[in-house]
């Protein structure tokens, strides 16, 4: 089982390469792998980008790693029971809820704004509007991607208690992805909450606009 430490450093450059939802809130860092650490080459990348500190952490939380799954070698692997599924899909699940929030709250509220000032003016559509709101939430989430992840440590996610096979298994993966899917799933729904204070004043507003500009 990799470390806490480990899960930090290993986190940013794994997540793009297994999972789709993390181009949400710009959570590929400019220095994360867009290809899955198989290979040589991307490995040495990665490493390359890492601080001293960062890769002495990885080098031993590894080195533990390998020595437990050396020692489970002759072991009869058991398959994770279902507390343990279900700590892995919450665990999975918790950050990728910030992610989806920010994501459409961000897009929302920043493309509303676009088509209701600089939208008017420049006459543009309301999708090219929307198309600058996800620009918008992008940029932020470049900044804000680190603070979600902190906040969910804090919270007293662990990393899941699982061995080396176990962590390897099917049931691990398929749950892995699942939570992150769920995760986003449930934060882009409750992202849309800015829709609730947006009225029917708004698109007045920018007909009124649109009239007196053509006369």
């Amino acid at each position: 089982m990799l470390g806490l430490c480990a899960r930090g450093v290993l986190r940013g450059g794994l997540r793009g390469a297994r999972v789709g939802p993390a181009r949400l809130m710009g959570t590929h860092g400019r220095n994360e792998p867009r290809e899955a650490l198989n290979s040589p080459k991307r490995a040495k990348e990665f490493i390359y980008r890492l601080h001293p500190g960062e890769r002495r952490c990885l080098l031993e939380q590894l080195q533990n790693f390998e020595s437990m799954a050396v020692a489970q070698e002759t072991l009869e692997p058991t398959a994770p029971s279902a507390a343990q599924i279900r700590y892995v899909l919450f665990h999975n699940a918790l950050p990728f809820v910030g992610f989806g929030f920010l994501d459409n709250a961000i897009m929302i509220a920043a493309g509303t704004q676009i088509e209701l000032s600089i939208g008017i003016t420049l006459g543009i559509s309301t999708m090219a509007a929307a198309a600058l709101g996800n620009l918008v939430s992008d940029l932020a989430g470049l900044g804000l991607a680190g603070y979600v992840e902190a906040l969910a440590s804090k919270l007293g996610m662990a990393v899941p208690d699982l061995s080396p096979k176990q962590a390897d298994m099917w049931q691990t993966k398929f749950t892995c992805h699942l939570g992150k899917a769920i995760g986003v799933t449930v934060g882009c729904i409750l992202g849309m909450f800015p829709l609730l204070f947006l009225s029917d004043e708004d698109e007045k507003d920018k007909e009124a606009t649109t009239r007196a500009e053509d006369c």
